[in-house]
């Protein structure tokens, strides 16, 4: 089938082209290179370079005809999304509603949202949490996505699009970008080698779910399938602290570097864990790669950089 990924180009993106290629299918993609990287490209992969909130993103869903888009393309950072809620709305509500709609008017027949399970939540009540968890979300940036996963629903409603909302836990792997503030395995792993001193912010006891890319891109193809419109959860169910996952990359890479710690960050959550139980009963997805096994792959690209 014909596929569109918006934000393509980017860490997340390009792992999921290179699944749907692996699975036969056409792929396009728009980036407008902000974060992504041409590079992540596939030489078969059609590529329009536009911005999401841009007519020619418009035009460029309208000229491909996608039977499937999967939307990802977003302003992506919390704090960003605190200093300025109106870019973050700009970008994943505005935006997001052009390519809906145009994707909607092009003959589409679903839309993959990548979605958030470590923000949407906010403070969590139940670990790990499944999706008819309360959603209330203490950032803009989580605002925005319950917002669009809320259009998504009024869509499907009004014109009978189906839908999957992937709710990520924290993803890491391979292409993430060292320099943005969601990634902090690709942070610590890249000081680390560089002989460079990763700080840990806070007593290092703040925990999140780990999802290696690969598996999400999995779960990305498995929800091509006919399954039932609507959320679901992406991750692994496990918590791991900072502390340990500092620790854990400090041996990978061989560092001898010491433990430490500055300030916490202003309102940043505690726990985080998702239940993919869903997930597995119908997309039948579920996580392969263990974390262990996911940081020493992420090391190693990283040291091959």
């Amino acid at each position: 089938m014909k596929i569109l990924i918006t934000g393509g180009a980017g860490f997340i993106g390009s792992h999921i082209q290179d699944a749907y290629l692996a699975a036969g299918h056409e792929v396009a993609v728009i980036d407008d290179l902000s974060h992504g990287k041409r590079s992540n490209l596939q030489a078969q992969t059609r590529f329009f370079p536009c911005d999401i909130r841009s007519p020619e993103a418009v035009r460029a869903v309208s000229e491909w005809a996608p039977d499937v888009v999967n939307h990802l393309a977003a302003q992506m950072e919390v704090r960003k999304s605190v200093e300025d809620p109106m870019l973050d709305a700009d970008i994943n509500i505005l935006g997001g509603l052009r390519v809906l709609k145009a994707s909607v008017d092009a003959g589409c027949r679903k839309f993959i949202f990548s979605s958030t399970g470590g923000a949407i939540y906010g403070e969590q009540e139940s670990f790990p949490a499944s999706e008819d968890h309360p959603c209330y979300p203490l950032s803009p940036y989580g605002v925005a996505k319950l917002a669009f996963e809320r259009y998504l629903h009024y869509f499907h409603t009004l014109t009978g699009l189906s839908y999957v909302a992937l709710r990520y836990a924290n993803v890491y792997g391979p292409r993430q970008d060292p320099h943005g503030e969601a990634g902090v395995v690709a942070i610590f792993a890249e000081k680390l080698l560089a002989g460079d001193q990763p700080v840990i912010n806070g007593d290092g006891g703040q925990t999140r779910d780990y999802v290696f890319v690969e598996d999400v891109a999995a779960a990305n193809v498995r929800a091509l399938q006919s399954v039932p419109s609507g959320a679901y959860n992406i991750g692994t169910g496990i918590e791991t602290d900072v502390n340990d996952l500092f620790r854990i990359l400090r041996e990978l890479t061989g560092s001898k570097a010491d433990e430490v710690h500055a300030p916490a960050k202003p309102g940043e959550q505690r726990r985080s864990s998702l239940s993919a139980a869903k997930a597995a009963k119908l997309l039948g997805w579920e996580p392969k790669t263990s974390l262990r096994e996911g940081l020493a792959r992420t090391v190693d690209f990283f040291r091959g950089r």
